[in-house]
């Protein structure tokens, strides 16, 4: 589903050239559960920008699901972002003036839905989330782990193939943190490739694949047992 060769990505900071990314090669099959980890610096959100289309790379190649974006104009660029694409951040990205309802609907408004697929999808997203009873709070009036729980349903009201997902328990307490990381886990299993950057050395163990970063490189790319909490 991903492909990435030589790809870089240089900064320019002050009179310094940082290196965001440095020649880096990555596969990704379609359903895979990445947790990308390193030291603040080392690359990974670089690495998740560009993944996300929001970034462009300075040398190398990405494919995504067979298509080369690196020379696509913005137009598709963003086509591919909306349909293929879902973004679960730190801080949620939530509209203050929505509703959890409208927060989620607003990606199909956007992309030309028609207002009862809207609803449809909506409405079965914050069921499924066990949002019902907060469908039209806007988001001061949720607790952290609803707001993610929101913004996770938006996410993947495009039904998007990838998950990108950077820091989604950094702001919340442990038991919203387990259940947050439970949903994402959920959706793995039926199929979404799911990307997780972390700090986090206790949800880096739960993915399949590990890749650790360093000065923009992949030092590492390990496989290993999912560690699961004790049921």
């Amino acid at each position: 589903m991903i492909r990435l060769r030589g790809v870089s990505r240089c900064f320019t900071l002050g009179d310094t050239r940082v290196m965001g990314l440095d020649r880096v090669d990555l596969d990704v099959a379609a359903g895979e559960y990445l947790a990308v980890m390193g030291p603040s610096g080392s690359g990974k959100s670089t690495l998740l920008n560009i993944l996300g289309l929001l970034d462009v790379p300075d040398a190398g190649e990405y494919w995504l699901g067979g298509e080369a974006t690196a020379t696509l104009d913005e137009e598709r660029r963003a086509e591919l972002r909306s349909r293929q694409i879902g973004f679960v951040f730190q801080s949620y990205h939530l509209i203050p003036r929505l509703t959890a309802l409208e927060n989620i609907e607003l990606p199909m408004l956007l992309a030309g839905f028609e207002p009862a697929e809207r609803r449809r999808r909506s409405v079965h997203l914050v069921e499924r989330l066990g949002l019902g009873d907060r469908i039209g709070h806007r988001p001061a009036e949720l607790s952290g782990g609803q707001r993610q729980r929101v913004a996770i349903a938006r996410a993947m009201v495009m039904r998007p193939a990838l998950l990108l997902a950077d820091e989604p328990t950094g702001n919340l307490d442990s038991r919203s943190g387990a259940e947050v990381v439970a949903l994402l886990e959920e959706l793995n299993g039926e199929g979404l490739t799911l990307l997780v950057v972390t700090h986090d050395a206790a949800l880096g163990a739960r993915a399949a694949r590990r890749l650790e970063m360093l000065d923009g490189r992949i030092l590492a790319d390990t496989r290993q047992e999912p560690a699961r909490a004790c049921g």
